[in-house]
């Protein structure tokens, strides 16, 4: 099974979804771009509460919901196909080859990142002309990579599917971003059939020419939203009939960022953004905390959330104001295992533009992948997750970041080879 020259295809693509980014659980435009393609080459292509639980689902705001789905009109996204994804963002396509075989599932993510991104000039994506149309938004974080490459390899299948035997899924997730979206996606049971995962993430620890074929430190991590509601009063002639909200935020926030430190292994906690008050002379009624809790295990996120959970709690109570918390979003840690590092490791080999695969690399971060490879996990599969390493303008969620093209190509052809692996014909 030759690999010819997919590269025009995913240079293409990827510069026309970075113009139109779309955030978590409003990428109605981008799912409909991707469905297309899918049907077009043959896909039985799989929306809405298909691929996302409803009762699962994290982090999702109506009122956003409906500006993405707004916005899909006015790029002609037909009425349709907005019916058929039920409110809900993704797609995942399906490939049978009609021999019997393994099911192979490759997950790529969709959303984008709340980043202006920059007008200078050397900026290749202003230079080229492929700048983000979308004000506010881009893809800062190489899921525009991710999609051309899931596109591309969609199309690889279907050039050589009478060399594969089994079934193919192709998975584009949404709400990667907070990950928020890989829950609901896993709950849905799309993946409960599947006997081999794969996903992968573009940059991060490697540069262009290099693998990474066995991540470790993918952070658990619970991200909260916290809610303190108390009583305004003036703030000159009676402040002591007010409950002060942002008061019982602000000690709270410092008394999280001091939580003590796991003795097993890593932690983080970040209280990203606290909103409060009325005015000037009022006691504020209201405050609302964005945060997050880490953990190297499961184990240890669990700690720093019954932490976070107390603090919060004990907070309302020292203050004399009501609070609510809400979940939303959530990944566990993740672990390849041996046989599928092996044919990343045998891959990889085979990729000429690969100079360095790398065994052990420490990702550092979170990643709701994880979600999906410990659904197919604790239904008997197996899983591999893999660094395609690329040069980077700047760093990930940067408003200047961007990645050498060539990079897709090696992400491709990992990906590809992946697919002749698990189910090409013996």
């Amino acid at each position: 099974m030759a690999f010819s020259s997919y590269y025009p295809q995913l240079v293409s693509q990827r510069r026309e979804l970075h113009q139109w980014p779309e955030p978590g659980w409003t990428e109605f435009t981008t799912t409909y771009y991707l469905a297309k393609k899918l049907k077009e080459w043959g896909y039985d292509v799989l929306l809405g509460t298909k691929v996302v639980n409803p009762d699962a689902v994290l982090g999702r705001s109506e009122k956003d919901v409906e500006a993405g789905l707004q916005a899909a009109r006015d790029h002609h996204v037909p009425e349709e196909f907005l019916k058929a994804t039920e409110g809900y963002t993704g797609a995942v396509g399906i490939f049978d080859s009609g021999r019997p075989g393994p099911t192979l599932a490759m997950r790529f993510d969709i959303d984008c990142i709340p980043v202006q991104e920059t007008t200078d000039a050397a900026h290749i994506p202003t230079k080229e002309g492929f700048r983000s149309k979308h004000d506010g938004y881009m893809h800062a974080c190489g899921h525009d990579c991710h999609m051309s490459i899931g596109l591309t390899v969609a199309k690889f299948i279907v050039d050589h599917k009478d060399e594969l035997c089994g079934r193919i899924k192709i998975v584009f997730q949404p709400a990667e971003e907070g990950v928020r979206g890989a829950n609901a996606v896993a709950e849905s049971g799309v993946l409960d059939d599947v006997d081999y995962f794969v996903g992968s993430h573009i940059g991060m620890v490697a540069k262009y020419g290099e693998v990474v074929i066995d991540p470790w430190g993918f952070l658990c991590t619970t991200k909260f939203d916290v809610t303190y509601t108390g009583k305004p009063a003036h703030a000159g002639i009676e402040p002591n009939a007010g409950r002060n909200a942002l008061a019982a935020a602000c000690s709270a926030t410092l008394q999280l960022l001091g939580i003590p430190r796991h003795g097993s292994g890593m932690t983080r906690v970040n209280v990203g953004m606290l909103n409060a008050g009325k005015g000037r002379n009022v006691i504020p009624p209201n405050a609302t905390m964005v945060m997050e809790v880490r953990g190297e295990t499961a184990e240890i996120n669990d700690y720093m959330a019954e932490q976070a959970m107390a603090i919060i709690k004990g907070n309302a109570v020292s203050y004399g104001v009501d609070y609510d918390v809400r979940k939303m979003g959530a990944a566990c840690d993740m672990k390849n295992d041996p046989d599928m590092i092996d044919a990343l490791r045998e891959v990889a080999k085979g990729i000429p533009e690969i100079k360095t695969i790398t065994e052990k690399a420490n990702f550092g971060g979170s990643e709701d992948a994880s979600l999906l490879a410990r659904r197919v996990k604790d239904h008997g599969g197996k899983v591999a997750f893999f660094v395609n390493g690329a040069d980077r303008e700047a760093g990930h969620h940067q408003f200047n970041f961007d990645v050498n093209e060539e990079a897709l190509d090696t992400g491709f052809k990992m990906f590809a080879g992946m697919v002749k692996k698990i189910c090409g014909r013996k």
